[in-house]
């Protein structure tokens, strides 16, 4: 059995970007190729405001990737929110929804709060009405989310992200003998990434 990893981060625009590729390339993986999704941790916890530099930056960013992959946004967050810099809140709040085995489903839920609906995944109530939206276990999730073990598994992940053939998130890469290799990622088409991971099964 292969592994490939998935690094990315649910406040990663690019990630955003990036799904419907991504969940092409996840339905076609051949039966022996295991999928193991980590997240990266762009930025870690602050309660100060985004400097402005990248409060301008990030806008464009978002237009960028709107102009190129026809991926959408919802621009009034920039107006109704006080964004700060600051994922791992979200990251860890995929790890506590992953014990109720709901990993997937909170990182969908993050992503489309904060750019589709204008919330702030950095504040730790919008990650708690997700997770009544979601129908969780509110109480467990609200202490999966304190937890040192959900903050052991963040920790882990990071190092593993920071020391892996990667340059950034979203990121690929798939465990050959024992070697780590970057996997080719395509933006708009699945193929790329899929003949490659048929070369690296070979």
């Amino acid at each position: 059995m292969a592994t490939l990893y998935f690094y990315h981060d649910p406040m990663c625009s690019w990630c955003w970007g990036y799904r419907s590729v991504s969940d092409q390339i996840f339905a076609a993986l051949p039966e022996n190729v295991e999928l193991v999704k980590i997240v990266g941790g762009l930025a870690p916890d602050s309660n100060e405001p985004m400097p402005e530099s990248l409060r301008q930056k990030l806008p464009m960013v978002w237009q960028e990737i709107h102009d190129l992959l026809g991926t959408e946004f919802n621009f009034d967050f920039w107006a109704q929110c006080e964004p700060r810099r600051s994922t791992y809140p979200a990251c860890r709040a995929v790890l506590a929804a992953g014990e109720q085995n709901r990993y997937d489903d909170m990182s969908d839920a993050i992503q489309r709060a904060y750019y589709l609906r204008a919330m702030n995944p950095s504040d730790v109530d919008t990650l708690v009405q997700l997770a009544t939206e979601m129908n969780l276990d509110v109480d467990r999730f609200t202490d999966d989310l304190a937890s040192e073990k959900t903050e052991g598994s963040l920790r882990q992940q990071v190092e593993f992200s920071r020391q892996s053939p990667i340059d950034g998130f979203p990121s690929l890469t798939m465990d050959v003998g024992g070697t780590l290799v970057s996997v080719q990622r395509d933006y708009q088409d699945p193929k790329p990434t899929l003949s490659h991971i048929s070369v690296l099964l070979q």
